[in-house]
């Protein structure tokens, strides 16, 4: 039996373009009740929010045949102490859970958390009972750390939500007076 083809799921940055689509994605159910979003927001909002941006937040989407259908938030925080900490939260679409939008988004996040903003941990909060995506954050190297009892109001009744957390070795340190297996004159120390 020949294997279906998947659709291409491409993950970029948002763009002020996406504002109708990332309102459209938050009026999935699943999109705002598995999440702190609440429902009928306006485009408005969406607006404001990606016009607000700043270099500590980093908004993605994914994208399949030209719509978006999920959401990604990379929000690295600026204490001092806690500078090595970025926070992630995530919305897919409905239909297109369970379809490797997830995946595709959480690759993206770590790439930039990991190779190009250097952080060493990413942390987030999930609802307890959404099982599909607790697999998800495992898969890509989250641990629970904890359980925040009564997190959130979800259709007037209090859910429990995890704490997840990823921790990352340090930021690779590239030196030209030493060889490295696959650059010569290049050595990867890691810290």
């Amino acid at each position: 039996m020949k294997k279906a083809k998947r659709t291409p799921i491409e993950a970029r940055a948002a763009e002020i373009a996406d504002v109708e689509g990332l309102t459209r994605l938050y009026t999935y159910r699943n999109a705002y009740a598995q999440t702190l979003q609440l429902p009928f927001q306006s485009t408005e909002i969406w607006r404001k929010r990606l016009m607000t941006n700043d270099e500590t937040q980093h908004t993605l989407v994914a994208i399949v045949s030209g719509e978006l259908v999920g959401n990604l938030g990379l929000t690295r925080l600026v204490r001092p102490r806690r500078a090595h900490v970025g926070e992630i939260g995530m919305a897919v679409r409905d239909d297109w859970q369970g379809k490797g939008v997830g995946s595709a988004l959480m690759r993206s996040a770590i790439d930039l958390a990991d190779n190009w903003l250097g952080l060493r941990r990413l942390e987030l909060r999930v609802h307890a009972d959404n099982a599909r995506a607790i697999a998800l954050y495992r898969k890509f190297g989250f641990e629970v750390e904890g359980t925040h009892r009564a997190y959130a109001l979800r259709d007037g009744v209090y859910v429990d939500s995890l704490s997840m957390a990823r921790l990352i070795e340090g930021p690779r340190i590239i030196s030209a007076s030493r060889k490295a297996n696959a650059h010569p004159g290049v050595q990867v120390h890691k810290i």
